[in-house]
């Protein structure tokens, strides 16, 4: 991946406009033609500020991590009680859920770019493995018994309401009974 430069207008309106088409009509089948038409630049400027589609895809799910890790460490940071911290990526996705229906980006990306090397997997693999280390993290300092355990089911849990997601059958607020289930289960002050 090339080096990380200050991101230029034209910069901005192309990632933007790829962001929108490859969440919503899917990596492969959106080429750089039409980011470059939906962002008004040439696609000489594409691959001058992005250097190949996939830097570009690999820069649009670095920007969407990065959103998605601020959105719930503000949540986790407005959590009064450890065990409440524990569920916050719940409450995050319960609002984010609103906006972007199509599922998880991540997901999507791992299933349209098979090559272990294509340089937007290796970030959408370390999203997700980021979730887990933060539910073990989190499941510590609450106390819960066997964090590392608890933090596999409960992304588990997340991952399924949020792949499940375009289905439009619900599996959110069942997922978030059930995470809160089993953190209270958890809890040193549960009886066992």
């Amino acid at each position: 991946m090339q080096e990380a430069q200050p991101m230029t207008p034209a910069g901005r309106r192309i990632l933007a406009a790829a962001e929108e088409l490859f969440y919503n009509r899917g990596i492969t089948a959106v080429g750089v033609d039409l980011i470059a038409e939906r962002s008004g630049v040439t696609k000489r400027t594409l691959y001058n500020r992005f250097g190949s589609k996939d830097h570009l895809v690999a820069v649009y799910l670095a920007e969407r991590d990065q959103h998605w890790r601020a959105l719930v460490r503000q949540a986790v940071e407005a959590c009064e009680q450890p065990a409440d911290a524990v569920l916050a990526p719940f409450d995050v996705l319960r609002t984010w859920t609103d906006t972007h229906t199509r599922g998880c980006a991540f997901v999507n990306a791992l299933a349209e770019l098979p090559d272990p090397d294509h340089p937007a997997r290796r970030i959408a693999v370390d999203q997700k493995l980021w979730l887990l280390n933060l539910f073990e993290e989190l499941a510590a300092e609450a106390g819960c018994s066997d964090p590392a355990t608890l933090a596999t089911r409960l992304l588990l849990l997340h991952e399924g309401a949020l792949t499940t997601q375009p289905l439009r059958i619900g599996t959110l607020p069942e997922s978030i009974d059930l995470a809160r289930t089993l953190v209270r289960l958890a809890l040193p002050s549960h009886p066992r």
